[in-house]
């Protein structure tokens, strides 16, 4: 990883632990697309072996740096988006827990979390509230000492392996987000039923659908939305594929020539150089407001997601290009990195959304 003014030495060494650990148990499983669900257990438990998992789960029981989380999760997806993904969940469905739970509940989950123990996912979306969170529908109604949940939950990562959902439901009448509230639904209570899915990239997914389950209530009633912005802000943040190409462009020959000897390969390479660096800095510029007393970073996250994910497209996309037919031949490391770059997208908020948070931000500046 290379410098950077919002890193500290100890990031840099994080990152080279991580990037040790990739070499040593991420690379000869790149083509294990058989089994994601398995493979994302095997995953999990292996970032714990190496410690790195507390560093995606909330305080008191881990190390919420953000620029940790992102020095990690870069590092993790150069090497595979499955890891990524299963170190991230592992925050994103704990986060919110760390932040208002009972000391009871942090001290039933978040530990058995950090250990890789218990996988952890995040439901939010449903059929008709994606990036809408104010439109969800799944409900919620008091019965004596828990809360019973009734909807469904799709597009829902370690949905199936997960042990511990972090659910977001509409605890009170109305169409805003004010009645939404964040509530902590066990894997093994009665009325919890999952679909598997299928994506063009291999990701533990599914649809969750819950039939009267039992679930006890994160936080504060009717403070879900609010805590489901913060989780988003935390954990939101294409080396891989630039790599790639370069690698590709320095060994090709076409008509007597290397291909990075063309001028029109090199000006790629260029574009796809100052585009990962950009976006690398935004990601960095934001973690590093947070890390340092930001209290929202909404606009800033938003800024890097759209960036970095765009950015990551556009660089796949240039690295398909500069290898030809073999780019798109089943099983090339930039094939796969094409199917599973594009959904980065639409996860966490669509680039859509991204740019109407920003905007709305900026317009709210202006008054």
């Amino acid at each position: 990883m290379t410098k950077s003014a919002f890193l500290e030495e100890r990031h840099l060494k994080l990152a080279e632990r991580v990037r040790a650990f990739g070499d040593k148990r991420l690379r000869a499983a790149l083509r294990d697309e058989a089994d994601p669900a398995g493979r994302t257990r095997e995953l999990v438990l292996q970032l714990a072996e190496e410690n790195l998992l507390v560093v995606a789960v909330a305080p008191p029981w881990g190390a919420m740096d953000l620029r940790s989380v992102v020095v990690v999760r870069e590092t993790l997806a150069y090497f595979s988006s499955l890891a990524d993904t299963a170190f991230a969940m592992q925050g994103l469905g704990s986060y919110a827990l760390g932040l208002v739970g009972t000391d009871v509940q942090k001290k039933r989950w978040l530990p058995a979390v950090a250990r890789g123990e218990v996988l952890a996912a995040f439901a939010v979306t449903e059929p008709e509230a994606g990036s809408d969170l104010a439109a969800v529908r799944t409900r919620a109604r008091p019965d004596g000492l828990v809360w019973r949940l009734r909807g469904v939950k799709t597009l829902i990562s370690n949905a199936g392996i997960a042990g511990l959902y972090t659910v977001l439901a509409r605890s009170a009448d109305g169409d805003d987000h004010h009645g939404l509230s964040l509530f902590l639904v066990d894997a093994e209570a009665p009325g919890l039923v999952v679909k598997p899915l299928e994506a063009i990239a291999p990701h533990p997914l599914g649809e969750v659908r819950f039939e009267a389950t039992p679930a006890v209530l994160l936080g504060a009633e009717g403070k879900g939305f609010g805590l489901a912005l913060a989780t988003l802000d935390a954990i939101r943040p294409s080396v891989r594929a630039f790599d790639e190409a370069l690698r590709w462009a320095q060994a090709r020959r076409q008509f007597g020539h290397r291909l990075a000897e063309f001028q029109a390969v090199q000006m790629a390479l260029a574009e796809m150089y100052v585009d990962l660096e950009a976006a690398r800095l935004l990601v960095h510029r934001a973690a590093w407001l947070r890390d340092n007393g930001a209290e929202r970073i909404t606009r800033e996250g938003a800024m890097a997601k759209l960036a970095a994910t765009e950015m990551a497209q556009r660089v796949v996309d240039r690295s398909v290009q500069i290898h030809g037919g073999q780019g798109v031949m089943r099983g090339a490391t930039v094939e796969r990195l094409y199917r599973e770059v594009r959904s980065l997208r639409i996860y966490e908020g669509t680039s859509e959304i991204q740019k109407l948070v920003i905007a709305r931000d900026i317009l709210k500046d202006t008054r």
